[in-house]
């Protein structure tokens, strides 16, 4: 491409360039905080640090930026330099949406923080919540939906405004939210909406019809049941004493049915389902919106 063209190229983009934030053309630290962290930027910079500094990518752009700019004063100077920065930037605005989707994300969670009160400023600045920040905008980043990503949000929150969650329940949430797929949570959110619910019902609640017993959709709904109730997510209901122990199901009095010569339905009506402690705490946490104030 000639210079000419290449000059018409870039001022027809020119627009779009200019979209990208210049001060990630030659960015400091403190124009990064500020980007992400907005004017909350000076009260919360550990959050913001902690939370970019586990998404290699910010890293990246911000050094090959500064260094393709920098390399522009051993070149043919003003004009050069300009020409560069709008490379520069025509390859920032590639990113664009990432960095807006990052930005919202920390802006958010800091204003739900920050409506909480000075009480929470220790937790949120202590070196246990910041590892968390960071494990959890790994999770953020690598997340292949929406959902997630908002779940990873949730969680972030909960972990800041209460300590009615221990961290080490906060990782482990974080390990599932990175496990599961969405269809795991959708079986999820029909237990905690209907206690008791069997495998029937859930199936029911979702579809409109239910399909061979050896098929794909029965295997994986299978698969779905067999990867919750072995992870400690949900299990079959039980019956406590009041000591709050679990009581062995009795089958004195039972009439026991001639033995089928059929497997058990992956869709079977009889065994209600229910979420664990975990599998409750998880969905309160994760699912929920912002839960009660930290306490003092």
């Amino acid at each position: 491409m000639s210079e000419p063209e290449e000059t018409k190229l870039l001022t027809q983009k020119e627009d779009k360039i200019y979209q990208t934030d210049p001060r990630l053309i030659q960015p400091t630290q403190q124009d990064i905080l500020e980007i992400f962290g907005g004017s909350k930027a000076g009260q919360y910079s550990k959050f913001v640090l902690a939370a970019l500094s586990s998404l290699p990518w910010v890293g990246v752009v911000a050094s090959v930026a500064a260094g393709l700019t920098g390399a522009a004063f051993d070149l043919n100077g003003e004009k050069q330099q300009d020409k560069l920065n709008k490379l520069i930037g025509l390859w920032l605005h590639e990113h664009q949406g990432k960095f807006t989707e990052l930005g919202h994300t920390i802006d958010e969670i800091l204003t739900r923080l920050d409506s909480m009160g000075e009480e929470i400023k220790q937790r949120i600045e202590s070196p246990e919540y910041l590892a968390l920040v960071r494990k959890g905008f790994r999770s953020w980043d690598q997340a292949d939906t929406m959902e997630k990503r908002q779940m990873i949000k949730k969680l972030l929150m909960n972990a800041g405004g209460t300590k009615l969650c221990p961290d080490d329940l906060v990782r482990l949430f974080i390990g599932w939210i990175d496990q599961y797929h969405e269809a795991h949570f959708v079986v999820i959110a029909q237990i905690q909406q209907n206690p008791n619910i069997t495998r029937g019902q859930i199936w029911d609640n979702i579809h409109s019809t239910r399909p061979d017993e050896n098929s794909s959709e029965a295997d994986l709904f299978r698969y779905l049941i067999r990867d919750l109730s072995m992870g400690g997510v949900i299990r079959q209901s039980r019956d406590l004493n009041g000591n709050n122990e679990f009581l062995k199901k009795s089958t004195r009095g039972l009439h026991r049915s001639p033995t089928s010569s059929t497997m058990e339905s992956a869709f079977e009506d009889d065994k209600p389902y229910e979420l664990t402690k975990l599998g409750t705490e998880f969905v309160h946490y994760v699912m929920n919106d912002l839960v009660a104030r930290i306490e003092s």
